[in-house]
């Protein structure tokens, strides 16, 4: 299927109105476990990305070059629609312009940029700050100029909240909406009632809320995130903090033992096999053999 294709059914799966559920992969491996395991679409997490390639916080460091290498990557196993985290932008209107081309070339199906300052950092860590509403604006319009497929989504992020409280926040949202977003995404609202208001407040435009597991936003299950009229319901690293449990449990029993076989807290050698679709390779390999 071609990305214009993907893209032209995301966008139609998202205007039913239906919450679609969408998890973080932070690497190829990752998305590919999401689509064998039955999800709509997979979300490339900057955070996720930081972590397990840099071994750092989610402070800035990941770069374009960087996310469009792992965007292009994912693009090749899986034909789920990929929303990518591209941060602030990567800097004004102009850098934004070039980011939504170089991600929606390397297989994107939908943008998401925020509202912060340069460096950014976690939507659930201390100290953010945003930027001013005009310079805010400025980047959700370059990015809906710059986008070449009309079905590719921008989805335009705000942290105000932490700074300028829930209120501001809606205000931020709505500017973003009349400047063209397609899906606006309040971060880390602190409350149960505040996530109620947000679908109430901002009718008619999809939104994103972010669950993060130890994070500052209460869990909710999905279905009553979807009756409140949710479009996109984020985990964005659950398979990360999945992930490193079970690497802490595998090898704590291996520094422990000194031995490790399959009855152990590891996928067998044909589940990693059957992940990276190797019978795929296999079976391509013979035909060009004969």
């Amino acid at each position: 299927m071609m990305n214009h294709e993907i893209n032209r059914a995301f966008r139609q799966r998202l205007n039913t109105g239906k919450a679609v559920l969408i998890p973080g992969a932070a690497n190829a491996l990752a998305a590919r476990v999401i689509d064998q395991l039955g999800f709509e679409a997979v979300y490339i997490s900057g955070a996720g990305l930081t972590n397990t390639n840099l071994g750092m916080p989610d402070l800035g460091f990941v770069s374009l070059p960087e996310i469009a290498q792992h965007t292009s990557a994912i693009r090749n196993c899986t034909q789920l629609p990929i929303v990518v985290d591209a941060d602030t932008g990567f800097g004004n209107a102009l850098n934004v312009h070039h980011t939504v081309r170089t991600l929606e070339r390397a297989g994107a199906s939908a943008i998401q940029l925020e509202d912060q300052v340069n460096p950014k950092r976690c939507g659930h860590f201390s100290g953010k700050d945003v930027v001013d509403l005009t310079e805010a604006r400025s980047r959700i319009k370059a990015a809906v100029d710059a986008r070449q497929d009309p079905n590719f989504l921008v989805v335009a992020r705000t942290d105000a909240c932490a700074t300028q409280g829930f209120d501001a926040a809606i205000e931020r949202a709505e500017a973003f909406v009349e400047d063209g977003a397609d899906v606006t995404f309040i971060e880390a609202p602190r409350s149960v009632e505040d996530i109620r208001n947000i679908p109430k407040r901002l009718k008619g435009t999809p939104q994103l809320i972010n669950l993060v597991v130890g994070g500052k936003t209460p869990i909710i299950d999905f279905p009553e995130l979807d009756e409140m009229g949710f479009g996109l319901v984020l985990y964005a690293n659950v398979a990360l903090q999945g992930a490193l449990k079970g690497m802490h449990d595998a090898l704590s029993i291996l520094k422990s033992d000194g031995r490790m076989d399959e009855s152990g807290p590891v996928a067998s050698f044909e589940v990693r096999q059957n992940a990276v679709q190797k019978a795929y390779f296999d079976e391509m390999e013979q035909r060009y053999s004969e």
